[in-house]
């Protein structure tokens, strides 16, 4: 197969689900909605998953601490996936299974907002990381394809990508999280 004809098949499935996320306009519109409202209140934005959803959780909180498209204020934004340490002394002396979960017990409150990454819905870490985001009462958030897992089940809103293709997914998960950081950043960006 070459490259055109791997780019006619994203292509296909790309313009299949760029209608699906047009029927995401409402919960797309309240997730940001309350993650501003985090915001605003104090709170902060947690995010986790494994492999290539842990680069999008960075990729995510990178844009708000940093900036997205506009000038304004750094916002918290916290990619539970970076600190190496925490990861390593979590899995080595308990379980990979509590890797996140371990850190949102430790780091989350009631006024924050919790999303979870996984392609398939069925990352154990993830799930019990939101599992404890609903415990300690945040906003929680998933992200996940095919038939969303068990993870789509946890969460208080779940974007499923009717997709079993992980690349596919991913791509829209990060549309997803760019849509998000659009919205915070027409909010929270200097007026001109």
């Amino acid at each position: 197969m070459n490259a055109q004809s791997i780019l006619d098949i994203y292509l296909e499935q790309l313009r299949f689900l760029l209608d699906w996320l047009k029927d995401q306009e409402g919960k797309i519109n309240d997730c940001a909605g309350r993650i501003i409202q985090s915001l605003e209140k104090g709170g902060k934005l947690l995010l986790f998953g494994c492999g290539g959803s842990a680069a999008d959780a960075q990729h995510i909180a990178a844009e708000l601490v940093g900036r997205f498209k506009r000038e304004r204020q750094p916002l918290p934004a916290v990619a539970l996936t970076t600190n190496t340490s925490t990861l390593t002394a979590i899995s080595n002396d308990y379980s990979f299974d509590i890797v996140f979960s371990r850190q949102v017990e430790a780091l989350t409150k009631s006024k924050d907002v919790v999303i979870g990454i996984s392609t398939s819905g069925k990352s154990k870490s993830v799930i019990e990381g939101i599992k404890i985001a609903k415990k300690k009462r945040a906003f929680t958030i998933a992200f996940s394809g095919g038939d969303g897992g068990q993870l789509a089940k946890e969460a208080d809103i779940s974007f499923v990508v009717p997709s079993y293709t992980t690349p596919i997914i991913q791509t829209m998960h990060l549309m997803i999280g760019h849509l998000f950081c659009e919205m915070i950043d027409e909010h929270f960006g200097e007026k001109k």
